[in-house]
């Protein structure tokens, strides 16, 4: 009877751990930000297959997949430059992690920045 108490006890404390491990895990995750660019003018943000429109402040991954030789993937906070997540001249899939702070934000190809563009909204 003891050696049974014994082990339940000890099973319900190891779910919990692993559990709150999980839990843990999950809470710690960085969201993943999917970026496409070309391969003819276009150029996409998305989360989760929805395009990006509002996030909250904090670290993103960036997955951007440029199709293009001629294209780029720019990322800008207000009027201030941009940062290039990939040049020009790059072609294939590149990851990046960003702190995103609070504001307007501009993902664009620097080349054809006034055909191709999107904003999104940090709060």
């Amino acid at each position: 009877m003891i050696r049974a108490s014994v082990a339940l006890v000890t099973t319900v404390v190891v779910l919990s751990v692993a559990a709150a491990n999980a839990a843990f895990a999950q809470s710690s995750t960085i969201p993943t930000l999917q970026g496409t660019v070309g391969p003819g003018f276009t150029i996409t943000l998305k989360q989760k297959g929805a395009t990006v429109k509002t996030l909250k402040a904090g670290k993103y991954l960036f997955v951007i997949a440029d199709r293009a030789s001629i294209h780029n993937f720019t990322l800008q906070r207000g009027s201030g430059g941009g940062k290039a997540l990939t040049g020009v001249s790059f072609s294939g899939t590149k990851k990046v992690l960003v702190a995103l702070t609070k504001g307007k934000w501009k993902y664009y190809c620097t080349p054809h920045e006034s055909t191709m563009f999107g904003f999104f909204t940090v709060k």
